[in-house]
């Protein structure tokens, strides 16, 4: 995923938490906040807790949401911020169970466009 789609301010953070509006399920929280066209594509921010494990953990997350983001880009919504927050039972799934969760709380957050909800996932076993 491009760097020009992240989020890396805290007071960017912080306006969406404040201002935006949360979508979960067991595995994410997500938290959504639109803008009107001050900007071209879409920004996402990640967030997994200590809580989740050591940093090779934490970071082995965020590796696979960002490229569960990554694969959906061309579907997200632009002019919009999201953070997604990892909750606890994300640790011992793997990258399908995981992109699939993902996808859900995404859909629930009405993030990706119309069209895209007919495919739910990618895995054709």
């Amino acid at each position: 995923m491009n760097k020009k789609y992240r989020l890396r301010k805290n007071e960017d953070f912080q306006k969406v938490f404040k201002q935006g509006q949360s979508f979960a399920n067991r595995q994410f929280v997500i938290y959504r906040l639109d803008h009107q066209d001050e900007q071209e594509s879409f920004r996402v921010g990640i967030s997994v807790s200590k809580k989740l494990g050591n940093a090779v953990v934490r970071n082995r997350i965020k590796r696979l949401i960002r490229e569960a983001v990554r694969l959906k880009e061309s579907e997200v919504s632009s002019h919009v911020d999201f953070v997604i927050i990892a909750r606890k039972p994300v640790v011992d799934l793997d990258f399908h169970q995981l992109s699939n969760s993902l996808y859900h709380c995404m859909r629930k957050a009405k993030l990706l466009k119309r069209g895209s909800d007919q495919k739910k996932g990618f895995r054709n076993d």
